[in-house]
């Protein structure tokens, strides 16, 4: 990197700062800093919820299996998670719009407890925090692995600037800070992606390359499932993604909700569906022909060392700062989402006096538990490359992947008519035992197997042991009342007015000056 490259850096910074600091005029109450007031316009959300969903981890993890295995990074990864998204258009995208217009409430998880019961949702939203403080530190680390590589500067030292520059602008404006820096983070990548693939293209063959390459790459490049990455794999993380794309992460939830209606929530998945469906091709192509401009043992700088070689400067440093904006869209959004669920779920729970919250109090702590959960997560960043953790990728891979589904399939189900029967003891024991046999697949029983267990069956073996738990339990124990089905019945309306079990679910309180409550939904 030059004097040029570091102006587009610093120049990027600087802009994020300065959006986050124009939306803070926007953020009046809790509502509007987690869920923008439900006012956000469909194609922001759409746009959003792309960005928010993959991080540097694009160029460092999938650009090594880009490098080293070719077209199934795309085949097993972005692929599944576009049909997914596709899916939960219909399916949850409606209802998770409703959960904030019907119940009134600002976080994903606050109408489990009126759903399920206390204890349901505690689990939930506890064991759900933790996870994405590891899954974030991981984001974290990935986007300081670049800097490193471009820079020089230290691990430690790029999780500090990249931090504490989201830390400004996430913890001032909220979710329309992030929904608008993602929006010229968006727009950045863009522009990155077509001038690296633009580069690439005339370092090779011209535009022929596009066609023209595949002979003069190794066999498995062309293989859309190959090495660890089988057909089961695959159909393994096509169930995943779509629990988790579709409101599983927090964070993606929180973009349905955010938009005026259920129609509009819809178009906003139908929208990052496509994105994911024709983007990373854009992306990954580069990744894809790597092997033939550049020679790497450490296919994870694969993506960086070929943008050294190729781009000038100026170009290279917009390429970094496409780098920077996928992470940080990510991290910012899902600090916004844990913010969320600990002052709106877990604090009210823990202390009573959270209740009698004013509006600005409420505010006020909304903005310190999201820099605590990025304080938490860069400092677990430091430790992701450990014995225990293991590398960056098998980290999001396999304890994202893997510990997502028996958090996300309550919160998920549970909105849905045909599982009303399955109660608290049905989303509590599915939710335990998927954690169990997560432990247990990737533990014991992996190192008691030669040679390990695959890597479909560490992530799909948990999902699948909480789904069959869910449904088989609540024939056994069904326990729907009228309170839970008029809730359902709510979520699952065609209309998008509010409802009467919002209406009964969250009627505000007052706390000791005369403000509404800011956990009003949760007492």
């Amino acid at each position: 990197m030059n004097s040029l490259d570091w102006a587009v850096l610093i120049g990027y910074f600087g802009v994020m700062v300065a959006i986050g600091l124009w939306s803070h005029k926007r953020v009046d109450n809790v509502s509007d800093f987690f869920t923008a007031g439900g006012k956000m316009p469909w194609w922001l959300s759409g746009i959003s919820h792309h960005m928010s969903g993959y991080s540097a981890v694009m160029f460092t993890g999938y650009a090594a299996i880009a490098y080293q295995y070719g077209i199934t990074s795309y085949v097993t990864w972005s692929f599944p998670i576009a049909i997914g998204i596709a899916i939960g258009a219909n399916l949850f995208a409606p209802r998770l719009n409703r959960v904030r217009s019907k119940l009134r409430v600002a976080s994903p998880l606050e109408y489990l407890k009126n759903r399920y019961n206390l204890p349901t949702q505690q689990a939930l939203a506890w064991s759900g925090v933790l996870l994405k403080i590891v899954d974030v530190g991981a984001k974290w680390a990935a986007i300081a692995t670049l800097l490193s590589v471009f820079t020089g500067v230290s691990l430690n030292q790029g999780i500090l600037i990249t931090g504490a520059v989201t830390a400004i602008y996430c913890t001032v404006g909220g979710l329309w800070a992030d929904a608008l820096t993602e929006l010229g983070q968006f727009i950045i990548q863009f522009v990155a992606g077509i001038a690296m693939l633009i580069a690439v293209l005339h370092e090779l063959d011209g535009f022929s390359t596009l066609w023209s390459v595949w002979d003069d790459l190794p066999d498995s490049h062309h293989q859309p499932t190959v090495g660890p990455y089988t057909l089961i794999f695959l159909l393994a993380y096509l169930f995943i993604k779509t629990f988790e794309y579709n409101g599983g992460m927090w964070n993606q939830a929180q973009r349905y909700m955010a938009t005026d209606s259920a129609h509009s929530a819809k178009r906003s998945a139908r929208l990052s569906a496509i994105l994911w469906f024709v983007w990373p091709l854009v992306l990954f192509f580069p990744m894809w022909v790597a092997p033939l401009i550049i020679k790497t043992d450490k296919p994870d700088n694969s993506y960086a060392e070929m943008a050294e070689h190729l781009l000038p400067h100026g170009l290279l440093g917009l390429v970094i700062v496409g780098f920077f904006s996928h992470t940080m869209a990510m991290c910012s959004s899902d600090a916004n989402a844990i913010a969320a669920v600990v002052t709106r779920d877990i604090m009210p729970a823990v202390f009573k006096s959270v209740r009698e919250w004013s509006t600005r109090t409420g505010l006020l702590a909304a903005r310190y538990t999201t820099l605590l959960f990025l304080a938490l997560s860069m400092a677990i960043a430091t430790q992701v490359n450990s014995d225990f953790f293991g590398d960056i990728i098998s980290v999001v891979i396999k304890w994202v992947a893997g510990l997502m589904g028996p958090i996300a399939i309550p919160l998920m189900l549970g909105m849905l008519r045909a599982f009303r029967k399955s109660g608290p003891t049905a989303a509590l024991i599915s939710w335990a035992m998927g954690l169990i046999a997560f432990y247990l697949v990737n533990y014991p029983i992996n190192d008691a197997i030669d040679g390990g267990v695959n890597l479909e069956y560490q992530i799909s073996i948990p999902l699948a042991v909480s789904l069959v738990l869910f449904i088989v339990i609540g024939y056994i124990k069904p326990e729907d009342t009228p309170e839970r089905d008029a809730i359902l019945a709510s979520l699952n309306s065609d209309d998008d007015g509010p409802g009467s079990a919002g209406a009964a679910l969250s009627e505000p309180e007052s706390g000791a000056s005369g403000h509404k409550s800011v956990a009003s939904a949760t007492d």
